[in-house]
């Protein structure tokens, strides 16, 4: 059992999050491979989404998770399995996307499947990724008086 290479995957995955949530797009993108294949699908954005390469997966994560979207994910229960160079996982994960607007607030929960390798310059990347969800739900912000956003790091302030 590899615990180096493990661990280093482990690491990995929680930076994908990180840096998706905090749009970080740059370490966003170098979490990826060059050649990564992303297969994501969530009912509020219609149809599943099949992006091929580092360069479309960010762009398409950058162009909706922009400031007008808050998102936190959560990941946790990983299965990591490596074989000298590569490697593949399995992670629960628990999201929650609040799009301002839209008055939106969508939450879910599922697993990931990865693929990781190696890269030539001794990094970790990801390969492929996709998840199966167990739930997605969506609420209408105005559908819910009380809700009050009370911090958004992405909001622009207003004057006082």
């Amino acid at each position: 059992m590899d615990l180096e290479a493990m661990e280093a995957v482990r690491q990995l995955k929680y930076q994908y999050f990180r840096t998706l949530d905090l749009k970080r797009w740059d370490e966003f993108a170098d979490t990826l491979a060059v050649d990564a294949i992303g297969r994501y699908g969530t009912r509020a954005l219609g149809e599943p989404l099949e992006l091929d390469g580092r360069a479309a997966i960010t762009a398409f994560m950058r162009e909706n998770l922009g400031p007008e979207v808050v998102s936190v994910h959560i990941a946790n229960h990983p299965e990591i399995h490596v074989d000298g160079e590569t490697a593949s996982g399995s992670w629960a994960f628990e999201d929650t996307v609040i799009a301002t607007q839209y008055g939106v607030l969508i939450r879910g929960a599922g697993y990931y499947s990865d693929t990781y390798r190696l890269d030539g310059d001794g990094r970790w990347r990801i390969t492929s990724t996709k998840y199966q969800r167990i739930y997605e739900s969506m609420q209408t912000l105005s559908d819910t008086p009380s809700y009050q956003l009370l911090a958004n790091m992405w909001a622009t302030p207003t004057p006082q």
